[in-house]
């Protein structure tokens, strides 16, 4: 390949990668479901980003194309006309679809336990090891013999003499 093409090729690549980096995901709001106040409507983006698809499990209802998202975020701004406060909507939606809807989970004490759990149980096991390790009784390199054994042991090396 001559130079002219190669750079013409590699502008292609670049161009084609800086499109790609720039068309990113884009939110899934469709134009029926925004709100006229734009007040509301800065919460109701707000709160869908803190809220998980429960199709795609790993998106918020504000990027996700999925129906149930969709009906999510038509229940947040219908909650917020309603007048609830952002805690007041996200307590609802988490009333009805459980903790797991929440991308930040809040903390609570089942899920202290559960982050702390292996922590517990390493701090546990080297408490356990170090108290076992310490009872151990120690071996010497010299141990005294018995009587009966000094007197074997006598025995045995004066008949290798």
């Amino acid at each position: 390949m001559t130079m002219p093409g190669l750079k013409t090729l590699w502008s292609a690549v670049l161009a084609l990668l800086l499109c790609l980096a720039l068309s990113g995901p884009g939110a899934a709001i469709e134009p029926d479901e925004v709100l006229d106040d734009p007040a509301l409507e800065q919460r109701a983006r707000a709160l869908s980003a803190e809220l998980r698809c429960m199709v795609c499990q790993n998106q918020s209802i504000d990027d996700s194309n999925a129906e149930l998202a969709r009906d999510l975020r038509i229940l947040v701004r219908e909650r917020l006309r309603e007048g609830d406060t952002d805690a007041e909507v996200l307590d609802y939606v988490v009333s009805r679809y459980g903790e797991f809807v929440l991308l930040k989970p809040r903390f609570s004490v089942r899920n202290a336990l559960l982050w702390g759990a292996p922590v517990l149980v390493l701090f546990g096991g080297g408490i356990l090891a170090f108290v076992s390790f310490r009872r151990r009784p120690g071996r010497s390199a010299t141990s005294a013999l018995s009587p009966e054994e000094e007197a074997e042991l006598h025995d045995l090396l004066k008949g290798r003499d």
